[in-house]
């Protein structure tokens, strides 16, 4: 569910209307809900009340300052995957204690950041990484929490891209592998084994893959047990899927369910998960205004192909070109009648990969009509860049009448503030 609804033909975000948002910050443009990320964040959350759980955020889908916060007084933790989310997860007042660092990358300076904020673990993801982790803590002084992520080897089945749990994906460790390092790690007294981590991908629509991955990460948490590591957390990491167009992911109350089943013989464990998606994907729309509408005549066997020329490109939403991503797209004035064209949404940026929609079926719009792009929540502005040398958009929080610009949108000289010419040159 998310509040962004139609009313009397103008589209709204909770109680304001999309146009006057629009009218006042301009385009493009991203709009979050507020009352839809609680409502989201509260559905997750209460679905695992019953057992010891931390829900830590995943930071990367949505890395808003003003998000962030939201969802820290909703009892949030954060998950992190580099020193910068963790600067952003601190600044926004995420408990240091509610905090995991994944990721395949981390840098010794980005470990000793994390190390002296005093997080609650570090999701290890090579031997290497656990050889600097005990570097860093031993020059500090201070033992390293930390989990393995384990590489269960399991089908998501969803887009190759977002797929991490298989062998041939750059993520975590083989069981075998893991278990001789945690094995190992035991002896060192700067390490601090605490617990086991997997994560097999994202956006996926079914439970079955999850149930999977769980089953194994519990039969080498089990062993570990055995072997007297002191470990505390199971952290299954995120993944779980949303509605951008036809999917149908199971709601968050019955994935709850079949891995409480899972785990009804750990009453003492904690579960941690890392939602980003499902929390913030439908909580945001871009709103862009439409400059050109241009047709191409039919060509010999070719059909004539209509194009619906917006001021959003791939730079402000890369999921279409990156993803072959579907995204609705709608008026936000409704058009009445029952016409529509068949057109691709197509934005500025030099490169023919440079779309939203493709052979879309649109009511026939005209320059100067807004169009929301739903589901823009997650991976949108994050991975937005200053391609063609563009501005990154405005980011606007509603919370129901009101609206606030959580992120100004960037100037020219914002393009070139950090960049000099050399002296005599």
């Amino acid at each position: 569910m998310h509040y962004f609804q139609y009313r009397q033909g103008e589209l709204h975000a909770e109680e304001v209307p999309v146009r006057k948002i629009v009218e006042a910050v301009g385009t493009p443009v991203y709009i979050y809900s507020a009352a839809t990320l609680r409502r989201h964040f509260r559905v997750f959350d209460e679905a695992f009340s019953d057992i010891p759980h931390l829900v830590c955020y995943s930071v990367k889908a949505n890395s808003n300052l003003a998000v962030l916060r939201l969802l820290s007084r909703e009892g949030s933790g954060a998950d992190i995957v580099s020193g910068g989310e963790l600067y952003r997860a601190l600044k926004a007042g995420i408990p240091p204690e509610r905090i995991v660092f994944s990721g395949v990358g981390k840098t010794e300076q980005e470990i000793e950041e994390a190390l002296s904020a005093g997080i609650l673990m570090f999701n290890v993801e090579s031997l290497g990484e656990l050889e600097a982790l005990s570097r860093v803590a031993q020059r500090l002084g201070k033992p390293a929490p930390f989990a393995i992520r384990v590489n269960p080897d399991v089908d998501p089945r969803t887009h190759p891209y977002i797929s991490t749990g298989l062998k041939k994906n750059k993520f975590g460790l083989p069981e075998e592998v893991a278990l001789k390092a945690y094995l190992k790690a035991r002896e060192d007294p700067f390490l601090q084994p605490v617990g086991v981590d997997c994560h097999i991908g994202s956006q996926l629509t079914e439970i079955s893959p999850f149930v999977e991955a769980l089953r194994r990460l519990k039969a080498l948490y089990l062993r570990l047990k055995e072997e007297g590591l002191p470990l505390r957390y199971l952290d299954l990491g995120g993944g779980l899927g949303i509605v951008y167009g036809e999917e149908e992911p199971p709601p968050p109350e019955e994935y709850a369910r079949a891995l409480k089943e899972e785990l009804s013989d750990l009453p003492e464990t904690t579960l941690i998960l890392e939602p980003g998606r499902v929390i913030a994907g439908n909580a945001g729309i871009l709103v862009t205004r439409v400059l050109y509408v241009k047709s191409h005549p039919p060509k010999g066997e070719e059909p004539g192909r209509n194009f619906v020329i917006v001021d959003a490109g791939m730079n402000d939403l890369i999921r279409p070109a990156f993803y072959q991503a579907y995204h609705r797209i709608a008026p936000v004035r409704e058009i009445p009648g029952e016409e529509t064209i068949r057109a691709d949404v197509v934005g500025p940026i030099c490169e023919s990969g440079d779309f939203l929609a493709r052979e879309r079926n649109l009511p026939p719009v005209s320059p100067g009509d807004y169009l929301a792009v739903f589901s823009a929540g997650a991976y949108g502005f994050v991975m937005s860049s200053n391609y063609n040398s563009r501005p990154r958009a405005a980011e606007v929080l509603v919370d129901g009448e009101r609206f606030f610009v959580v992120r100004k949108r960037e100037t020219y000289e914002d393009l070139v503030r950090l960049e000099e010419i050399p002296e005599g040159l």
